[in-house]
């Protein structure tokens, strides 16, 4: 069971891995100005093609709850990230995004009955000191607007996570997946053209492999990792392995564009390691205190007890 654990927690963790390697690719390969029609490109064109491969639609409640998961997890979250990203420096927003897992944390307790443990706050709380000494500057300017932004986006991406716990989907993981992103993508499109207008008339190749690497690789892959993660594991310690993200993208800038690393941006990294491997050590527990769960890749529902197919049919 702990090997199995482990093996989704890896695999889950390659999600954010890739969503660091969004920068590296938006700056070298993608025209500039046009984050919000990378989104789009990213979102629908993987969406369209996941629902072509599975040949699923939704059915029932499905068809608005794929609309608010893919708004949250998505649609609003791309939006937000936009408008964080064009009036922060990226380290500020990068640390104020870093308080989702506590945001997640608090929305567990609330919504499915988690206990929020002393050891999770100071997990989430090292994660985000981590992320500040990795990638915050000093004398970085602050914006209101944009550190709300920053904030919407971790709290509609916490949301997403917690609810996606909560609602079962009883489709196959690739169909979910396809719903999420269509929706997502179909709200960002006309955010996008009134933003930023048409697309441009003419992509190099260099632009359309970015294009294909986030929709491919960034959307289809990444996110079916992430909701297969989602569904296996608790909400919060998916939350944690996010911070990965700045980590891998710090990385990438080091061994890439040859970018400088510094011994406190090394500390920061060390930090935010240690959070996620206490995060993923922890046992969740119930609000009695005692241990929860079936083994991972048991079915469950929100509560963490073992459900039949009938059960998964009503969640």
């Amino acid at each position: 069971m702990l090997r199995n654990r482990l093996a989704i927690v890896l695999l889950t963790a390659l999600a954010p891995a890739i969503w660091g390697s969004t920068y590296l690719v938006t700056t070298e390969l993608l025209p500039p100005g046009r984050p919000l029609l990378a989104g789009v490109l990213r979102a629908l064109p993987a969406g369209l093609l996941l629902i072509a491969l599975t040949r699923r639609l939704p059915t029932g409640s499905w068809w608005w709850r794929s609309l608010v998961l893919g708004a949250l997890n998505i649609g609003a979250f791309f939006a937000l990230l936009f408008v964080a990203a064009y009036r922060l420096p990226g380290g500020v927003a990068a640390t104020v995004g870093a308080v989702q897992p506590l945001i997640a944390a608090g929305l567990s307790a609330a919504l499915l009955g988690d206990r929020l443990s002393p050891r999770t706050l100071l997990s989430g709380t090292a994660g985000v000191a981590g992320v500040s000494l990795l990638v915050l500057r000093a004398g970085a300017q602050l914006d209101a607007l944009g550190i709300v932004a920053a904030l919407g986006g971790a709290v509609v991406m916490a949301t997403g996570v917690v609810l996606s716990k909560r609602w079962t989907s009883p489709a196959p993981l690739l169909a979910t997946t396809g719903w999420q992103l269509t929706a997502g993508g179909l709200l960002l499109l006309p955010v996008a053209f009134l933003v930023e207008g048409p697309p441009p008339s003419h992509l190099t190749g260099a632009n359309l492999l970015g294009y294909g690497y986030l929709s491919l690789i960034g959307a289809a892959v990444a996110y079916a990792l992430w909701f297969r993660g989602i569904r296996a594991l608790p909400p919060t310690s998916v939350t944690f392995l996010g911070l990965l993200s700045p980590v891998v993208a710090t990385a990438l800038g080091w061994l890439v564009l040859g970018q400088d690393l510094s011994p406190v941006q090394a500390l920061g990294a060390l930090i935010v390691l240690g959070s996620l491997v206490a995060a993923q050590t922890q046992r969740p527990r119930t609000p009695s205190g005692t241990v929860t769960g079936p083994p991972v890749g048991v079915p469950s529902d929100h509560s963490g007890r073992p459900t039949n197919d009938r059960t998964r049919q009503s969640a």
